[in-house]
């Protein structure tokens, strides 16, 4: 019987998910949990043939949660389902070691076509990740990749560390003796030239290029 952990931590995901997996699987061991400490803890004391794993959830949301699963199960399949922008994130996670990138927006015949790849110890890959996949090898080829942090100014660079630290506009205005509406235009440049829309996804790019 396969055994299956999902790590969500928005209930009517995990029952939308749990129901999909029964339905593809038949007879199915499904094992629930809403954050990633427990997840460990869970992985720590029973084995799974795979993991479906939501990328931003508490005490998580970041790519070392890939090495830590592998650390305590290094035999289990991982399947990212995550709501972050596929092509800013999902190459990234594969690299890392994920067997698959799923967005919460794919059909329920897509979210069915990667459990089955992945629980047939293939990897799934979107056309658009495997588009963008190759381009990656192709420029590393060549030569190697601009970090886009370096496309910053010094004082862009400052506005971001502040706002990764979870200061608002106003905060990093006082912070910094700036005007408020001064702020909001490094903040939209900042967005604007790392090509994000969010201070998640701002997160997620200082932790993938900071190293």
């Amino acid at each position: 019987m396969k055994s299956i952990l999902i790590l969500e931590d928005h209930v009517i995901v995990r029952m939308g998910i749990s129901a999909i997996v029964k339905n593809l699987f038949g007879r199915v061991t499904i094992v629930e949990s809403d954050n990633f400490n427990e997840t460990i803890q869970i992985l720590g004391n029973r084995s799974f043939d795979l993991l479906i794993l939501d990328i931003n959830i508490p005490g998580g949301n970041n790519l070392k949660m890939i090495d830590a699963v592998r650390l305590r199960q290094p035999e289990i399949r991982i399947l990212v389902f995550s709501g972050y922008d596929e092509q800013l994130f999902g190459v990234n996670y594969i690299q890392a070691g994920a067997n698959g990138y799923l967005h919460k927006d794919a059909s329920e015949e897509e979210i069915r076509k990667a459990l089955l790849m992945v629980m047939n110890r293939e990897t799934y890959l979107s056309a658009t990740l495997k588009d963008q996949l190759v381009q990656r090898i192709s420029n590393r080829s060549r030569a190697t990749p601009a970090n886009p942090l370096h496309a910053l100014s010094g004082r862009e660079k400052e506005v971001l560390t502040l706002l990764v630290k979870g200061n608002n506009n106003m905060s990093i205005a006082k912070t910094l003796n700036l005007q408020v509406t001064t702020v909001s235009t490094y903040k939209n440049r900042i967005f604007e030239k790392l090509e994000i829309s969010n201070i998640i996804e701002l997160t997620e790019k200082v932790r993938l290029y900071s190293n």
